[in-house]
């Protein structure tokens, strides 16, 4: 077992599984490609290419792949464009259950769930009366009248 790790194709293969394992628990679509450059070098292995000709295939593989995929990889998958659960909540309209303005904090139902809620500006919102989420500042929703 030990030999075929130590010979060149055994190498690029257990490369090309690490590299593998790691994009798999990361998810960042960077080692991915350094997976693919170790494959075409174990390629050039097996068909007995030199040493310094399969470092210099991985090398030139593995960053063409990851400079001009990359971002294609990123914009297809939206990687990392995930809205958080608050950053979800803007633009979210919900109703007024207390009178909210901007000098004392009313209480907004939101997707079924009550929030702590102030005007930004000279608003002022009678209960029942529908709110545009803005921004959110701490555990507190900022709103503004809905207008339909």
């Amino acid at each position: 077992m030990m030999d075929i790790l130590l010979s060149a194709p055994g190498f690029w293969l257990a490369a090309a599984v690490v590299f593998g394992v790691i994009e798999s628990l990361t998810m960042g679509l960077v080692t991915i490609w350094f997976a693919g450059g170790a494959l075409v070098a174990l390629l050039a292995a097996i068909l007995d290419a030199s040493i310094p000709i399969q470092i210099g295939l991985f090398l030139v593989v593995s960053i063409v792949l990851l400079v001009g995929t990359r971002k294609i990889f990123i914009d297809k998958l939206k990687t990392g464009q995930e809205k958080t659960n608050v950053e979800a909540l803007i633009g979210k309209v919900g109703t007024a259950v207390t009178d909210v303005d901007h000098l004392s904090a009313g209480i907004v139902n939101l997707s079924g769930q009550e929030w702590s809620a102030i005007c930004e500006g000279e608003y002022k919102i009678a209960a029942g009366d529908k709110v545009k989420v803005d921004k959110i500042e701490g555990v507190k929703l900022i709103v503004a009248p809905f207008e339909e």
